[in-house]
């Protein structure tokens, strides 16, 4: 006998269960549900310009400075993690803050950031081309990127996992993929390592996390997979219909990417974050973001200040 599918709507897409939450959390003050949208104002941290910084020995750093503001990539479909708000522009989340962190550190007032959404296949090339200064956009640090950009932190561990519909019974971790539509980014070592160590999946790409998650409330694969922080969001934010499954089974160390020869704004950044973490400021933007699924804050990572090479 079929296993009953579930009851969603033809063509419901996560901004319309969104929009939906949103009308009933207004009417219906449902108690002990997440918030739809990202932290309140007020909750997020402050932080303090620092005051006389001069990097001279970074190109990108001087270029930042003559322009007067920071242009830094982002996310802006990943809640709680890198998200935009269709409405005003304003990006949200632990990255965003993250990245308004380093800005203070580096000078520069965060409210000043220009942030650009570049998608996870055009990381490398937007910060060798020299469109964007640094990227923070659950950027996973390996070996075969540091020889294209250069990595500051790691500031967060993460791990791939899957999310799946509320009502799936057959899919428990990796192992119960064969066969599965599996739906990841394009260009995202999630998707890189369905393809390699899980080939019986169908391996399914998309530009973006947003439209996985989409095709999958609309029953066109059967699970999303990349890091857990980015599906705990979806999940947090339709807890009704989406459900992660099984248990991480990568680590994913979360770093900053910069042009790959400035190491001097990369090791400045790595003393930023260090910085962040021992003043608190780590933890309350992580408390006003990220944790909002849930989830407490972990212990950030140690700074990995890698030579030049």
């Amino acid at each position: 006998m079929p296993r009953p599918r579930p009851r969603l709507l033809p063509g419901l897409t996560l901004a319309a269960l969104l929009a939906l939450a949103a009308l009933c959390a207004a009417g219906c003050g449902k108690e002990g549900s997440p918030p739809v949208k990202g932290p309140k104002p007020g909750q997020l941290p402050v932080y303090t310009v620092a005051t006389g910084f001069s990097l001279p020995d970074s190109a990108t750093w001087r270029r930042a400075r003559s322009r007067g503001h920071l242009v830094v990539g982002a996310k802006e479909d990943q809640p709680y993690m890198g998200e935009k708000d269709p409405a005003t522009g304003a990006y949200s989340g632990f990255d965003i803050e993250i990245a308004r962190m380093m800005a203070a550190s580096l000078g520069f007032d965060p409210k000043t950031i220009t942030f650009r959404t570049i998608a996870s296949a055009n990381r490398e090339t937007a910060l060798q081309n020299g469109q964007i200064d640094y990227y923070v956009g659950t950027y996973t640090i390996n070996a075969l990127r540091k020889k294209q950009v250069g990595f500051a932190g790691p500031y967060y561990t993460a791990g791939q996992s899957l999310l799946v519909r509320k009502d799936e019974k057959g899919i428990d971790g990796p192992g119960d993929l064969a066969g599965k539509r599996v739906c990841s980014a394009a260009g995202s070592t999630p998707l890189q390592r369905i393809e390699r160590d899980y080939p019986k999946a169908r391996a399914v790409a998309y530009d973006t996390y947003s439209i996985c998650v989409d095709n999958l409330l609309s029953l066109q694969v059967d699970a999303v997979t990349t890091d857990d922080t980015i599906l705990m969001g979806y999940a947090a934010k339709a807890p009704d219909e989406l459900k992660l499954a099984g248990r991480p089974f990568s680590t994913e160390p979360y770093g900053i990417g910069v042009p790959r020869g400035d190491t001097a704004l990369r090791l400045a950044l790595d003393d930023a974050i260090a910085a962040h973490e021992r003043n608190g400021d780590w933890k309350k933007a992580y408390d006003a973001t990220l944790g909002l699924s849930g989830v407490p804050a972990p212990q950030p990572p140690a700074v990995d200040r890698y030579p030049a090479g």
